[in-house]
């Protein structure tokens, strides 16, 4: 039997002889390792950019019985451990994989605990992977120079075929953050704009590219310099997977516009982001990181830019891309003025609304006709377009196809890249559309063009307000609005850009609050929110949810075209979700409200969802009578 502390370096080739040989009795079901787990030692990839590794007999099954199994490796002190799974086949015998077959992680390299440096009995693992390679992490890393895989397999034997990765050593230097750490704290940083210094950096979560620990609050605080604002992007951020509000989340990302946390907030983040992208109004910015959960993330990465404002001088991050092909990757505010009628940058530092129209409109457009157009927002502003006039030529009434004809296509920036949303054509108006962040970008093309085609005309604005009329905008959150009934009784809801497509990647909390013996009811005249019941990540759903508690991740979702929905509060606190993701569309929903008092409440119980496509319930929610109906009527 092998001693953690005698285990040998070994090649590849050789480890997988050694272990058919391999007789294991020990089992460890605690936190920490077994401290005469037999042990495989990675410390070089000999020479190659990745080194490999696999279970025993891969990619025949692994025999059962394997009770302890440790795969260590030992990266240089200045070093970290990245291991990806590019296979990966582990049977599942339980949720939780804590019996049968299981693979435990040890990250901390001893960092914490009682023992001595480097992975031993007094380490504690930091998750536990089985099932397929959908269930494993993109990758894992170390948080020191030491990581370590305990491979266990129970006395079931299955056809699982185990797993093959590869492993690298990283230096940890490529992770250091460009601002200067505030003194006698762990994870809060300053940066500030200052003449011949370079005028973009990184930050990143603690530890990153490994997890995060739990109960930490960093803060990133960007200053500028005057005449500046500041550009972010998360490239990539990792919390929790999954689609839960944010207000149901322990661990968020906060973007404040401003130096304290009292200012606006522009974004939230609490999911798994890539390439999100914030811009500030002014010259400075918080960024507030708070993790509290018991299974934290890899983290985020981030860059910062501090960027000209748009009436200065010319600002390096402009690369006006000629075809619309190559992604606009750092559209920046300082664009002067068009290069043409036909090639316009629409900035809202310069103006927060206005008109766009095709060339010679009304009168028809030239043939072959390209025109771009680029519109930047800044901080909790949305690009909102409406069209007011739309008639492009059509070269036969039997197509459909907006790619062979004259056609408007909008794009938007998703993940980071450009990516088209829609494309428009014939004579068809179509309906108001709103940016999912402060990039929009819209390119025509008229090939065709008869004396018919008057092109287009659109009117343009930036919105704070998401296109949502009613309400009281709170500044806490990206979107949220309040509804009180001691302002108003009744009134009208409505999803953001009702009744054009709501925009994606958004979400918007609505909160409403009646007199201690008030309830409130909403009947919708009007619910197209894209998904498949129940509504879940898995199905790629956007989705519509009712709580009566400000958090609250267990009450039924809705989605799809329902075409009878009423909802009643059970107490004088109702918060309904909206939440839409990044791939399609609908245009969302409409709903009238009321606060009633309880003597005015007659219920009936609500019809459960999954006997009825049409009626809706949550807990303790009910559905009104007719006599309520009535009411309503009565009131609009």
């Amino acid at each position: 039997m092998l001693k953690m502390e005698g285990c040998k370096d070994m090649k590849a080739s050789t480890v997988l002889i050694l272990l058919l040989h391999l007789s294991l009795h020990t089992v460890d079901e605690g936190h920490a390792i077994n401290p005469s787990c037999t042990c495989v030692r990675f410390t070089s990839t000999y020479g190659k950019e990745r080194g490999t590794f696999s279970s025993p007999d891969y990619p025949r099954a692994y025999p059962p019985r394997l009770d302890c199994l440790l795969y260590t490796f030992v990266a240089a002190p200045h070093e970290i451990v990245e291991i990806v799974f590019t296979d990966f086949d582990i049977y599942k015998e339980h949720l939780d994989c804590i019996q049968g077959d299981y693979i435990k992680v040890y990250s901390e390299g001893g960092i914490q605990g009682p023992g001595p440096p480097g992975i031993n009995e007094y380490s504690a693992w930091s998750r536990v992977l089985c099932g397929s390679r959908a269930d494993t992490p993109p990758a894992l890393y170390s948080h020191g120079p030491l990581l370590a895989l305990e491979l266990h397999t129970g006395a079931k034997k299955s056809n699982a075929t185990g797993f093959i990765g590869t492993y690298r050593f990283i230096d940890r230097r490529n992770f250091e953050i460009d601002g200067v750490q505030v003194p006698d704290t762990w994870c809060d940083y300053v940066f500030n704009s200052q003449p011949n210094r370079p005028a973009h950096g990184r930050f990143y979560s603690p530890r990153y590219p490994s997890s995060y620990p739990s109960n930490v609050r960093c803060t990133y605080h960007f200053n500028a310099r005057q005449h500046e604002r500041i550009k972010l992007v998360f490239e990539e951020s990792f919390l929790q997977k999954g689609d839960e509000s944010c207000l149901n989340r322990a661990d968020i990302i906060k973007v404040f516009d401003g130096r304290t946390s009292t200012a606006p907030v522009l974004a939230m983040l609490c999911n798994e982001v890539i390439g999100y992208e914030i811009l500030s109004t002014g010259a400075d910015l918080l960024v507030q990181f708070t993790a509290n959960s018991n299974m934290p993330g890899q983290g985020f990465k981030a860059s910062y830019q501090f960027q000209m404002e748009d009436n200065s001088s010319a600002d390096a991050d402009i690369n006006k891309k000629s075809s619309m092909n190559e992604a606009i990757s750092g559209l920046g505010p300082a664009v002067s003025a068009a290069t043409s009628s036909c090639h316009q940058v629409f900035s809202s530092d310069r103006s927060k609304s206005g008109k766009l129209t095709s060339p010679l409109h009304p009168a028809p457009y030239p043939q072959k006709t390209q025109c771009h157009y680029d519109f930047l927002a800044r901080g909790r502003e949305r690009v909102r377009l409406v069209f007011e006039d739309f008639s492009l030529q059509r070269i036969s009434e039997n197509i459909i196809d907006c790619e062979s004809m004259d056609s408007l296509d909008v794009f938007l920036y998703v993940d980071g890249r450009l990516e088209k949303m829609a494309s428009f054509c014939g004579n068809d108006t179509p309906k108001p559309i709103m940016s999912n962040g402060p990039k929009m970008s819209i390119e025509f093309r008229g090939v065709y063009s008869s004396r018919y085609s008057r092109g287009f005309k659109i009117s343009y604005s930036f919105v704070e307000d998401y296109g949502i009329a009613t309400g009281n905008q709170l500044l806490e959150f990206p979107c949220a609005f309040v509804f009180n009934s001691s302002e108003r009784s009744r009134g009208v809801v409505t999803s953001p850009n009702y009744p054009g497509l709501y925009p994606r990647d958004t979400e918007c909390n609505y909160f409403f609050y009646g007199d201690e013996n008030e309830r409130v009811h909403l009947q919708f005249t009007y619910f197209d929110v894209e998904g498949v019941f129940p509504c879940e990540a898995v199905s790629a759903s956007d989705y519509v949810q009712f709580s009566s508690q400000i958090i609250d991740s267990k009450s039924q979702r809705h989605c799809g075209q329902i075409k009878e929905l009423q909802m009643s509060s059970d107490k004088n606190f109702l918060r309904i979700t909206f939440k839409s993701n990044d791939r399609l569309d609908g245009t969302g929903f409409r709903a009238d409200y009321i606060f009633l008092r309880d003597s005015e409440m007659h219920s009936i119980t609500m019809p459960n969802s999954e006997d009825s496509g049409t009626s809706h319930h949550i807990s303790n929610i009910v559905l009104l009578t007719c006599v309520i109906d009535v009411i309503l009527i009565a009131y609009r």
